[in-house]
This record gives C-alpha cells, structure tokens and sequence, in this order.
C-alpha cells in the first residue's frame, strides 16, 4: 500500500462512511487493506477524543498523572467499545444467520462506521460540545446499522434491533469512562 494511495482511501472511505453510502459498505471486499483502513479510523476515533479530552482536562488544570491515565482509558474505551460491539453484533447476528459472516469481517464494516468518531474533537467547542457529542453519537449509531444490515445482508428493522443491543452497553461505559475520570481528578 503506497502513502498516496492509502491517503485517498482512508479520505475516499471516511467520506462515504460518513454519508451512511450502504452500497459502499456492501460492495467494500475484505481485504488487509481496507482491514487496516477500518482500524485506522477506530485509531483515529480514539485519537479525536482523546485530544478533545485532553484539552478540556487542561483548561480545568488537571494534574498529569490523572491526565495521562484519564486519556489512556478514554483511548482504550473506545477501541475497547468497537471490539466489544463488533463481538455482540456477531453473536446474534449468528444467531439470526449462522456461518454467515465472521467475527473479522464484520470489524471491517464496524471500522468504517466509526467515522462520525473521528470528528470527536469538535466536542472540545464551548457551548456546543455536549450537543456535538449527541450528534456524532447518533450518527455513528446510525452508521453501525447501515454497516450490520448490508455486512450480514439482513432487513433494517434486524439490523436496528442488533445494534440497539450493544449500543447502550457501550454508552454506560463511556459514561463509566467520564465518572472514573472526574474521581481521578478529584482523588488526585
């Protein structure tokens, strides 16, 4: 994979994961390629909100130690969180189609539907970044069910259903997340 050319993929694929492109995630082969494509967007997620939470913990004057580890466990829950959601939506969506898809193909899709994630940064904007983080939660969501319902190649209201399963697991970590963060910088 040349420099150029995974550039313009990684562009070409945030673009059409972000506009929820169901034909792309349908049409998208699993291959090493677009299996490191989808991993650098989760990496790139993770990255987005952590620098988004690094610059909140500074303005608040929060001391290093808790800094460090806050934005260690902020970067681990959401790679934490695509791993564990992946693992759900394959469990019943093995339940629905047996032998249909793997565990590592359905990464892929997942990957891509981080997208939205990427933009996590913007949460840092006065004002606006509870309201941002709604949006890029939803529209990750969102994304996640166009992604499961063209991967294990089911009907919406599935697919919906599947992801509704995991989602809320996944948002009361990261508000665990948020709770282990304040203590730390209380604590500490």
């Amino acid at each position: 994979m040349k420099g150029e050319d995974s550039i313009a993929g990684l562009g070409a694929t945030l673009w059409n994961a972000l506009s929820l492109n169901g034909n792309f995630y349908e049409k998208t082969p699993y291959t090493g390629r677009t299996k490191r494509i989808a991993l650098t967007i989760v990496i790139l997620a993770a990255l987005s909100r952590v620098l988004g939470s690094s610059v909140i913990l500074l303005i608040n004057r929060t001391e290093l130690s808790v800094l460090f580890v806050g934005l260690f466990i902020e970067g681990l829950a959401v790679a934490g969180g695509y791993y564990f959601w992946t693992f759900t939506i394959f469990k019943i969506g093995e339940w629905l189609k047996p032998g249909h898809v793997t565990y590592g193909e359905l990464l892929v899709p997942i990957g891509f539907a981080y997208a939205p994630q990427v933009l996590s940064f913007l949460t840092l904007i006065p004002l606006l970044g509870e309201g941002i983080e709604r949006i890029l939660v939803v529209w990750s969501l969102l994304a996640v069910i166009v992604a499961v319902r063209q991967g294990l190649d089911i009907q919406t209201r599935w697919a919906v259903l599947i992801c509704f399963v995991g989602w809320p697991l996944i948002q009361i970590a990261i508000g665990f997340v948020e709770v282990i963060e304040q203590l730390l910088s209380r604590w500490l």
